[in-house]
């Protein structure tokens, strides 16, 4: 009988040592951006908001945070793309928090990752809605 192989989840990868140090380096790209603490977020919770190009650089740069589509797209833009001194302009703690659990599906694994291990309330609130 012929031998097949065996799939593993995505998590049981294995990288070579290029692939996990850039894979380190990435992380820490996004680790070095973020705030002490999620009360440094102080953005706007409503009204339109304009983005820089450094920060929507290929897409929309206005975002009416009353539209829930445009808002999921603009905290995803900015969680991606924003450097340090731009969390505390665009994000808001409280919509942050009230986006997270659909959030955290719509961005990369590595930026929830990051966010997750980070700030512990946005780790639990993954396991509450779970």
């Amino acid at each position: 009988m012929a031998s097949h192989p065996q799939h593993t989840g995505p998590g049981a990868r294995h990288f070579s040592g290029a692939d996990a140090e850039d894979l380190a380096l990435y992380r820490e790209k996004f680790r070095r951006r973020l705030p002490d603490s999620l009360d440094e977020l102080h953005g706007p919770a409503q009204g339109v908001l304009e983005l820089p190009l450094h920060l929507a650089w290929s897409g929309m740069t206005s975002y009416d945070l009353g539209n829930a589509r445009q808002r999921m797209g603009l905290y995803r833009t900015v969680l991606h793309e924003g450097l340090h001194d731009d969390l505390p302009r665009y994000l808001n703690q409280d919509l942050l928090l009230q986006l997270w659990p659909v959030l955290r599906t719509l961005v990369g694994r590595t930026v929830r990752t990051v966010w997750e291990d980070a700030f512990t309330e946005l780790a639990s609130l993954t396991r509450a809605a779970a």
